[in-house]
């Protein structure tokens, strides 16, 4: 440290320090009698500069204190008034940092009729291909643009060079395909807003889950698994079991639970054959039965009935 270096005292300046009821009478003007109590201690702020706190006796305003800053100038012993400000104290209550709402919302906090704006450069879209920018064949912007003949497929740069553009039929097909690929909207899902997105579902219902960890097989394997189209197919898919855990919701391919299509397969029961009528052949059934025709003669002895 060079001589030329000053430092702060933090002793307060005496004169300063003994000014309280100076510094009462000034919170007393700005707040009134009723709200200034007793005298709590100074700080020191500075070379020559004190801060007075005092009590405040206001209800809605507990734990919170006057602070009354005085000061004087060099060689001078006249103590004059800086501020008056009301500050919380240790114990104060005072309200909580402000949030924007982009970080206070949490997911389900939308209901009915809510809008969630997103950003112009929301990292989680990037653009897609909707064919808004592209004008019709027909109309005004693309006489302009193709040298004055509509449809034509030859643009005219701004230095006058020709040049040939895609033509109408082929810029068709290429929103059809965009259209097929799921890329035919003003911006879709970039890559960050795909791995978030995966994040979220894999937390939820992935392969580390204590309910896949217990299940038999994966959903893989699952015929209620419901595929999905896009990059996630590979490792996503819907769950469409009504008494599952995951019934609607998106699950990994390693997720599972005991509701898998093929974790207990009930045998079906045995069907017992029809019965076969014979409509073909006829028996005949005697009306009067032949008394004669049984099978023992008369001639064989009776048999004992047991009788006694």
């Amino acid at each position: 440290m060079s001589a030329a270096t000053t430092t702060r005292s933090r002793t307060p300046d005496p004169q300063c320090a003994e000014a309280v009821e100076f510094a009462r009478d000034a919170a007393v003007e700005a707040a009134g009698a009723l709200a200034v109590g007793e005298h709590l201690g100074v700080d020191v702020d500075g070379d020559r500069v004190v801060t007075h706190y005092f009590e405040t006796q206001e209800t809605a305003y507990r734990g919170w204190r006057w602070a009354v800053t005085v000061t004087r100038a060099a060689r001078s012993k006249q103590v004059t008034l800086d501020e008056t400000v009301l500050l919380p104290g240790p114990d104060a209550m005072i309200a909580p940092q402000w949030v924007p709402w982009s970080e206070r919302l949490r997911p389900g906090d939308m209901g009915p009729g809510d809008l969630l704006p997103t950003e112009a450069d929301d990292l989680r879209l990037e653009p897609g291909y909707s064919g808004e920018d592209e004008p019709a064949p027909n109309s005004a912007l693309a006489e302009d643009r193709f040298s004055g003949i509509a449809g034509e497929d030859v643009a005219i740069e701004p230095s006058g060079e020709r040049m040939a553009i895609a033509p109408s039929t082929e810029r068709a097909q290429i929103a059809s395909v965009a259209d097929e690929l799921g890329m035919g909207r003003v911006r879709v899902l970039s890559r960050l807003g795909l791995n978030l997105a995966a994040d979220r579902w894999e937390k939820e219902f992935g392969a580390h889950t204590p309910m896949a960890q217990a299940a038999p097989a994966s959903c893989a394997s699952c015929g209620f698994l419901v595929p999905i189209a896009g990059a996630l197919s590979q490792a996503f898919g819907i769950c469409s079991n009504e008494f599952g855990p995951a019934d609607g919701r998106i699950v990994s391919l390693g997720f599972g639970c005991g509701g898998h299509s093929e974790a207990a397969v009930m045998p079906a029961p045995p069907v017992p054959a029809p019965p076969v009528l014979d409509e073909f052949s006829l028996e005949p059934m005697p009306l009067h039965p032949d008394r004669t025709g049984g099978s023992v003669e008369e001639s064989t002895p009776a048999e004992e009935l047991g009788h006694s």
